[in-house]
């Protein structure tokens, strides 16, 4: 079932176009990465589905009702956590926790005092007082206390320390193992791989690729290290390959998911004594792509 989709969904500022017909959906019960470089129309995207913005064309819908025109409705049901808190200075964090969560209708003060204790968070001080960390960890306690169906989360673990960081992790998987959807964008590619069950990347106010991280790695390349019997010639002429370094004995490079195979019946000719492969990460993907934006269109985008 698909909780969130746009269509064609574009914004333009005057004569800029921040987003140029974004399709996206997220399913019940799935973790979404949705990740770009700084420009490319990720909070412009995030901000018409919360409803702060007003698409120019297209539609987009959370749970089949309107972002824009049902937008009250739509909050009752979701939790959004920006990468840059602000709070209300003069009320300590415990008394904001409470104020979000009494405005989503929630009253579960089990599960808030719980989180409270793993996101290390002392509730009685002011927000004045809180470091950006701390701002973070107040935002992620009304969120994950709420009973919401839907998380969009912009850039959530800035601030936090790498502990931190694992506890939100836990935090988006319980979601999920209790049927929540998640719209998680971030910047930490490790965490959004590990995360989520599919990636969109959008550049330049489009969405350029999208699928499992499995349907993404045969786009890119694999990570190979060799070591040969007789010194391994040639390598980097071959149609393919990419990035070729010497390690020792070993050499190590890239090969294009489609010319493996004729790479492998080269090196096999020196003869193979050590082979290690590895699959592209999420940040390989992503690099690829951001590069090769770089030099065929650089100069446009969308904000960030």
């Amino acid at each position: 079932m698909t909780i969130l989709e746009t269509n064609n969904l574009k914004k333009t500022f005057g004569t800029f176009t921040a987003l140029d017909g974004v399709d996206m959906s997220v399913n019940s019960g799935e973790v979404y990465g949705f990740i770009g470089p700084n420009g490319a129309g990720k909070s412009t995207t995030i901000r018409i589905l919360l409803g702060i913005l007003k698409a120019t064309h297209g539609e987009a819908k959370i749970f089949g009702l309107d972002a824009w025109k049902d937008a009250v409705e739509i909050h009752k049901r979701i939790a959004y956590v920006p990468g840059d808190v602000t709070l209300w200075p003069n009320l300590t964090g415990g008394e904001v926790i409470d104020l979000f969560m009494k405005l989503r209708g929630g009253s579960n003060t089990g599960k808030r005092e719980e989180l409270i204790e793993r996101f290390k968070l002392d509730p009685s001080k002011k927000c004045r007082t809180y470091s950006k960390g701390n701002r973070q960890k107040v935002a992620l306690v009304a969120a994950f206390a709420s009973n919401a169906d839907l998380y969009i989360l912009d850039e959530p673990t800035s601030g936090l320390d790498p502990l931190m960081e694992m506890i939100f992790q836990e935090c988006v998987l319980e979601a999920k193992l209790a049927g929540k959807s998640v719209l998680l964008s971030s910047h930490i590619l490790s965490e959004v791989e590990k995360l989520c069950d599919r990636v969109g990347i959008i550049r330049q106010g489009k969405i350029i690729e999208t699928g499992t991280l499995q349907e993404l790695r045969h786009l890119t390349r694999t990570n190979l290290l060799v070591e040969t019997k007789q010194p391994l010639v040639d390598i980097s002429l071959l149609k393919g390959v990419h990035e070729v370094k010497q390690q020792d004995a070993a050499v190590s490079f890239q090969v294009d998911a489609e010319e493996l195979a004729n790479v492998m019946k080269h090196v096999s000719e020196f003869g193979l004594i050590k082979l290690e492969s590895s699959p592209p990460t999420l940040e390989d993907l992503f690099m690829r792509h951001y590069d090769s934006g770089n030099t065929s269109n650089a100069g446009a985008g969308g904000e960030a």
